[in-house]
C-alpha cells in the first residue's frame, strides 16, 4: 500500500493533516490550518519541496 496523506478535523474545529507509510504508521503531521483549501495547499507544498530539502542537523556535536 502507498503511503498516503489524511485531512482531518481537531477538537477546535482547525484542519490538520498526517501523512501515513504505506504500513499505516504516521510519519508526518501538519499544523492547524482554518479551511480545508488551505490545509491541501500545505500538503501540496510538502509534495513538490520535500523531495529536495537539506537535511540540517541541528543537534549537539559530541566532543
Amino acid at each position: 500500500m502507498a503511503a498516503k496523506f489524511e485531512i482531518y478535523q481537531d477538537k477546535a474545529e482547525k484542519y490538520r493533516f498526517r501523512l501515513k507509510a504505506g504500513n499505516g504508521e504516521i510519519i508526518a503531521v501538519g499544523e492547524a490550518y482554518n479551511s480545508k483549501s488551505a490545509c491541501k495547499n500545505g500538503i501540496e507544498s510538502i509534495k513538490k519541496n520535500a523531495a529536495e530539502a537539506a537535511i540540517v542537523d541541528q543537534t549537539p556535536t559530541a566532543v
